[in-house]
């Protein structure tokens, strides 16, 4: 089995998970499912035990320190720290140049959930091994409900039995597109974890987006390391175009592949998606963080707060926080409006 190097994607600005989330703790650094935090988690889901290399964490100076501190003492850890935000595709090229150029790289989001650790370390080996076959893969998420906050891979012909050529990626759907996905059984969620070989990924990029493929390589051959840090030249990194590595690459290769992944994966987008990721009562309630809470006949409700009390009373389908002097309640349908408050944006 080939040697698999995570890169951990660590970025966000932490606006719809607000007020827990901020931009100067976003939640990728918050222990919002158990007591470790969600990259804490990202990390321990790769250990070298169980084949994996030392990961590349990929992240902003303003995320640094809180890297830094929950990475510990990872031996042969690699930071590498963007000097801006260029999105999806630049920061997984940024690992890609520094990585040998047959290694496979698992590419993952440091800020989800999941709860079925065996299995996604089963369908990481899968999708490595196609990997080493020039493979570019995806990992299908299961699709459970009509989303319509994800995009979606469309399972095509097979390439083994656990694995699949993308037939198709599809921008986030409407609810009755998302509807007839689920009803027809060959879509599932595109979660944003891929695996490919260094030197597919980059002949990719470079044939799709060669601006992005030939400035992340000038970025890092005019970069300086410190430590286990790499920081890649500041002002030509910034020149990079910004695109996400599904519009750069994942949707123009020939070689596109996806595994299935049924591993209870939850991107905590919202605070709903949090309360479905978490443990609750009878009632469907749940209750977390420091303060205590009362609940009477509530159905469906979620309390976080960070010291003070919270009572409520015959509310069904409302979450409510409290972090430090900002209180935030919102009924489950108004989630997708929360990184909208101006609380949220104005940090």
């Amino acid at each position: 089995m080939p040697t698999i190097v995570p890169v951990i994607l660590c970025g966000g600005s932490g606006t719809r998970l607000w007020p827990r989330s901020r931009a100067s703790m976003p939640k990728p650094f918050l222990p919002l499912v158990g007591d470790n935090t969600l990259f804490e988690a990202a990390l321990a889901r790769c250990p070298a035990s169980g084949g994996f290399a030392p990961p590349v964490v990929v992240t902003g100076r303003q995320h640094l320190a809180h890297v830094e501190a929950q990475l510990g003492a990872v031996e042969g850890a690699q930071v590498i720290v963007e000097p801006s935000a260029r999105n999806t595709a630049a920061a997984i090229a940024l690992a890609a140049c520094r990585l040998p150029e047959d290694a496979v790289m698992l590419v993952c989001p440091s800020d989800h959930h999941i709860g079925n650790a065996d299995a996604f370390a089963a369908v990481a080996c899968a999708a490595a091994d196609l990997a080493q076959e020039g493979w570019l893969v995806s990992f299908g998420i299961e699709a459970t409900a009509p989303e319509t906050g994800f995009g979606y891979l469309k399972r095509g012909e097979a390439i083994s039995d656990t694995a699949f050529r993308t037939a198709q990626f599809v921008e986030k759907p409407d609810l009755e597109r998302a509807k007839a996905f689920l009803a027809e059984g060959i879509y599932a969620w595109n979660g944003g974890i891929f695996a490919f070989r260094v030197k597919d990924f980059l002949a990719e990029l470079a044939a799709h987006r060669p601006q992005i493929a030939a400035g992340v390589a000038e970025a890092v051959a005019k970069g300086s390391e410190d430590g286990q840090r790499f920081h890649p030249d500041g002002a030509t990194f910034d020149a990079v175009p910004s695109d996400s590595v599904d519009y750069a690459v994942m949707e123009n290769t020939a070689r596109a592949a996806m595994v299935p992944a049924d591993m209870n994966w939850s991107d905590i987008g919202n605070w709903h998606a949090l309360y479905e990721a978490l443990p609750a009562d009878e009632s469907g309630n749940s209750v977390r963080g420091a303060g205590e809470a009362e609940l009477v006949d509530c159905r469906n409700v979620l309390v976080d707060s960070d010291g003070p009390r919270v009572s409520v009373i015959g509310l069904e389908d409302v979450i409510v926080v409290v972090d430090g002097d900002d209180i935030m309640i919102t009924t489950v349908a108004g989630v997708q409006k929360v990184g909208k408050l101006s609380g949220a944006v104005n940090q």
